[in-house]
């Protein structure tokens, strides 16, 4: 049985979604809307957090990437 996430971080995601959706829609390049997105969430992470635990974040999303977490299986293999 998989817990259901919050229903704040279903609206964040929800609306995130939404963004996306849209700029794709607008003929934005996906690296373009990916990279504002990285470096909104960036900045928004250094408002309310300290630097070790940004870089805890940074690390697990690394790892995500390298075990293929991001693509559906071990190194990238879905």
């Amino acid at each position: 049985m998989t817990e259901e996430p919050p229903a704040e971080l279903s609206l964040a995601g929800s609306v995130v979604d939404k963004a996306i959706e849209y700029m794709m829609g607008q003929n934005v390049p996906p690296v373009a809307i990916a990279s504002a997105l990285l470096g909104g969430s960036l900045a928004l992470l250094a408002r309310t957090l300290g630097d070790e635990a940004i870089v805890g974040i940074l690390r697990n999303a690394i790892a995500s990437v390298q075990s293929g977490e991001l693509r559906g299986g071990p190194e990238g293999t879905a």
